[in-house]
């Protein structure tokens, strides 16, 4: 009824706008109807005339807001909605009646909030907020690249003093009713930045707590890839065409074809921005357009992992001599301060250094002849994950632990442990996890109740869900355990998270769990083309069932993607929108001012090379950029050891908000009570893990790729989608294969036509 309403009063006002001196809103605008149509749009999407209605939710302290319109000419209402979560100390009560005074303080009602400007909130870790400086967390769904309905914001972070975004997003599988397909990239993309633009304009009428300043966005998996290409694509005119078309508010075009990103206030053009200040993204599966050759480089710098098929290892050989292409054509350097390591190894961090991806393979057989400093890079990440983990330990609060014999440690022996001493246990195996230390606990993560993360310190009230909202039907089986192994190389799958599948040990390295992803997604949504058999398929030992021949796929591969080179209805290649990299830094982005992106060290939906490129971008880009690699953790991990989304945004308010309180992590209470296993599940990972307790741990760059081709075996490269169709933009079926659009696929088959064509099939 909402969005209706809000309809309704876009057609009715194109009468009423001549009632309204709009000379300060035509400025820029060439004509009268073009103003018109401005001053239409910022009176539908003000909250004042939306009839909305807030329910006060007591045990969170919370008022959140039904689901409105964020747009007024959706494709599909029920995917292009919004709704706002705002802590009750910011709020005096609900006007219900338009007197501008507080009516009520409870239940729920239509009307406009009362805020109380004077109000603070101080978070569980100290930092100090109001209702004009509270950071907005924008939550970005879009499991798999899918839609997500529209649904209400959760009060996770109501106790944080955080405002909270929920909207909904057209996906790969939209259609509207008459079976014309609409999720095509960019639209779940534009979808989120739609939302931002409504929130954000809200707050600057007053209708709304929090700053405009300070948006973070957040997801994970889909969702962690959006979330980061929400903050990369900020502001940036690429978007402003599809925004426009859906009635956004901010953004319109004159007659002239010039953009106009500003809002009319009280009389006055006020700029209004779709930007992100800062990025919590989890486990990012972005860049596509890099995917693919990412991961076949990663695979094959293991020279004993085992391909399904003669055919996929040749593909993924050609693919990663492709990557070391296309990684030293960017002539990409990085600033040794910046990432914290001495890359180049003359005892200090003051250098810029070339990274590049070098070939000899006599000299450096075990890693199929690849090496360079951007492999050094990539491996100093690694190392720095594991010995960031072993720092942690000393926040384990239920874990037990083992002498060399095998026996549980008294309480005692315990406390005088130290954390050399649970380094050491750690790479030996000797220790059971508690919940503080798995990857799924609860209570820290990116949010939800249950399920992946709890919110910042505590579950959801009232049953709500988090920030990931259900949108389970991506988040897949990899492993979240230990490494595979009694002992070291070669042994069963570890311990993954509560309710998930492990797979067995890897081949001649650390295995890990690793489970794959049900052919149903989200909300019972099939997720691209599931099938083993097709092209896409992580399953079959057959290349494809599809085609008859490798001479049919290839003719399919270049019909497909010429038909995306040539532009969709703007002109535009959407595998080139949708790649981040193209947006850091460039023309036309106002970039954020932070940045995180957290994986999981044995995910398996993409290549750690992907979020380490997105670093060194926003770094080169004067972003501060910063990504885990969490040790074990599988595919949307949770914070653990303390670490959670509030603290790393209060860090980053402490740290960038002049006046703001600096905040740093709570020192950790030491074990004093063991926990109660009777023996050891650890993994012995010392036959593969050097430890020096000045040093800390290391490892070779071939014990990291047998590490990540064990424990990420999920997905198959080679093929133009990764997770049988997770994250392509169209979807495929039993019998036919996804939109194919990887043009460095397409090279490596155009240009080994003869070869590929013997072994395909």
């Amino acid at each position: 009824m909402k969005i209706q309403k809000a309809l309704f009063i876009i057609a009715t006002l194109g009468i009423i706008t001549i009632l309204f001196s709009c000379v300060s809103a035509e400025a820029g605008l060439a004509s009268s109807d073009q103003a018109s149509d401005k001053l239409a749009i910022e009176e539908a999407l003000n909250l004042a005339n939306m009839d909305a209605e807030w329910t006060y939710n007591e045990s969170a302290d919370a008022w959140t807001l039904s689901v409105v319109t964020a747009v007024t000419k959706p494709e599909l209402e029920d995917y292009q909605g919004v709704s706002v979560c705002v802590p009750g100390a910011y709020v005096k009560g609900l006007d219900t009646n338009g007197d501008g005074k507080a009516d009520t303080t409870s239940g729920s009602g239509k009307g406009l909030l009362v805020i109380d400007y004077d109000a603070k909130v101080t978070s569980t870790n100290g930092q100090l907020y109001t209702a004009a400086t509270a950071p907005v967390i924008v939550n970005t769904g879009a499991a798999g690249y899918g839609d997500q309905s529209n649904q209400k914001a959760s009060s996770n972070y109501a106790s944080q003093g955080y405002i909270n975004v929920a909207c909904g997003n057209r996906g790969k599988q939209s259609s509207l009713a008459d079976g014309t397909y609409t999720g095509d990239a960019p639209s779940c993309l534009v979808d989120q930045k739609n939302a931002v633009r409504f929130v954000k304009y809200n707050i600057l009428l007053g209708n709304l707590p929090g700053s405009v300043d300070y948006f973070v966005s957040t997801g994970g998996s889909g969702g962690g890839a959006h979330a980061t290409m929400l903050a990369a694509t900020s502001d940036n005119p690429d978007f402003y065409d599809y925004e426009i078309a859906a009635g956004a508010v901010g953004v319109y075009k004159d007659s002239e074809g010039n953009y106009i990103t500003s809002v009319t206030i009280d009389g006055e053009e006020i700029p209004l921005s779709d930007g992100m200040w800062g990025c919590m993204a989890y486990s990012a599966i972005t860049s596509l357009a890099e995917a693919d050759m990412a991961l076949a480089f990663e695979y094959y710098l293991n020279p004993d992992y085992s391909f399904n098929t003669d055919f996929q290892k040749k593909t993924a050989e050609y693919l990663a001599a492709e990557y070391m292409d296309y990684i030293n054509s960017k002539e990409l350097s990085v600033e040794e301060e910046a990432v914290g390591f001495d890359l180049n190894g003359d005892g200090d961090k003051k250098d810029t250094i070339a990274l590049t991806i070098e070939y000899d393979a006599d000299a450096y057989p075990e890693t199929n002849g690849y090496y360079g400093s951007y492999v050094d890079l990539y491996l100093s990440e690694f190392q720095q994950s594991l010995n960031d983990y072993l720092d942690r330990l000393a926040y384990t609060e239920d874990w037990t632990w083992f002498n060399s014999e095998g026996s549980a440690l008294s309480d005692q022996e315990l406390a005088s442990m130290t954390s050399e001493d649970k380094a050491l246990a750690f790479i030996e195996g000797r220790y059971t996890k508690g919940s503080t230390g798995s990857s799924d606990s609860k209570g820290a993560g990116p949010g939800g109740a249950g399920g992946f993360g709890g919110g910042p310190g505590a579950s959801a009230p009232d049953g709500e869900m988090g920030d990931f909202a259900g949108n389970m039907g991506d988040f897949d089986a990899t492993a979240g355990g230990s490494f595979g192994g009694d002992s070291s190389f070669g042994g069963p799958g570890g311990t993954p998270p509560d309710g998930m599948s492990g797979g067995p040990g890897g081949s001649g390295g650390f295995g890990g769990g690793s489970g794959r992803n049900s052919d149903s997604g989200q909300q019972g949504m099939k997720v691209g083309t599931p099938d083993a058999g097709t092209t896409q398929s992580a399953k079959s030992s057959t290349n494809s069932k599809n085609y008859s021949s490798f001479e049919e796929m290839l003719a399919t591969y270049q019909a497909d993607i010429a038909e995306i080179e040539a532009g969709d209805k703007y002109g535009n290649n959407i595998v080139e929108l949708y790649d981040p990299l193209n947006y850091i830094g460039a023309e036309g982005t106002n970039n954020p001012t932070w940045a995180r992106i957290l994986m999981g060290a044995s995910e398996g939906d993409i290549s750690m090379f992907n979020s380490l490129n997105i670093q060194l971008s926003w770094l080169a880009a004067g972003t501060e950029a910063d990504i885990e690699w969490q040790w074990n953790g599988g595919h949307v991990p949770s914070e653990i050891f303390g670490d959670s989304l509030a603290l790393y945004v209060d860090m980053m308010y402490g740290k960038y908000v002049e006046g703001a309180v600096s905040i740093s992590k709570e020192a950790a209470k030491a074990q004093t009570t063991n926990g109660s296993a009777s023996e050891a599940s650890g993994t012995d990972i010392s036959e593969w893990v050097s430890y020096d307790s000045s040093k800390g741990a290391s490892f070779s760059l071939a014990a990291a790729a047998a590490y990540r081709t064990a424990g990420a075996s999920k997905a198959i490269p080679g093929f133009d989608v990764m997770d049988y169709g997770q994250e392509d933009y169209v979807f495929g079926s039993s019998s036919a294969d996804a939109r194919h659009w990887n043009k460095y696929l397409l090279k490596v088959f155009q240009e080994n036509q003869e070869e590929l064509a013997d072994l395909f099939n």
